[in-house]
């Protein structure tokens, strides 16, 4: 006789890794799990203007700042909260790379953009800046000057220049 178990999925991860590996102070306010959500107040600079792609599992938003040579840059992240890497589940792990794919392909298409460079950083050593994981992906072009010192000294951008963006993004993702 076969026994089949049904893991829920707001269970993390089986992993006795997932608890070694988080950071966030306890009563965190994760400002990317409240633009998942739709809040929109001061513990969060995404606004709902900025969400390009959402699905049961992933959501896609403009970023909220900017280097010179990538604006309109993007963060893919999971709809349930997980820190970093080291607690992601698999299937939602899955699920963000081939969201990623779409978007990337997408943002080719909007901006224009010679290529793309994706971007993943885990806990505060690696530059993590926001303790909810998510993966960066930057349009690229020929002979910009993108480097990881620039992501430093990356400035807010304004709402209305993102919608810019998301409208762009939104447009080519129909054709993904």
């Amino acid at each position: 006789m076969s026994v089949s178990i049904k893991i829920s999925k707001t269970l993390k991860t089986l992993s006795p890794h997932s608890k070694m590996y988080n950071h966030a102070s306890k009563g965190y306010k994760c400002p990317i799990c409240l633009g998942v959500q739709g809040i929109e107040n001061e513990d969060t600079l995404l606004k709902q203007t900025d969400l390009i792609y959402k699905d049961d599992l992933v959501s896609v938003f403009i970023n909220s700042f900017w280097i010179d040579t990538a604006k309109g840059h993007v963060i893919v992240v999971p709809n349930e909260h997980h820190e970093n890497i080291f607690d992601l589940p698999r299937d939602i792990g899955h699920r963000v790379f081939e969201v990623t794919k779409k978007v990337a392909l997408a943002m080719k298409d909007a901006y224009k953009c010679d290529g793309v460079t994706i971007r993943q950083n885990n806990e505060p050593a690696s530059d993590q800046h926001a303790f909810h994981y998510h993966q960066h992906i930057f349009p690229r072009y020929d002979g910009d000057s993108y480097n990881i010192n620039m992501i430093k000294k990356s400035i807010l951008s304004v709402p209305n220049e993102r919608l810019e963006y998301a409208k762009k993004l939104i447009i080519a993702l129909k054709t993904k």
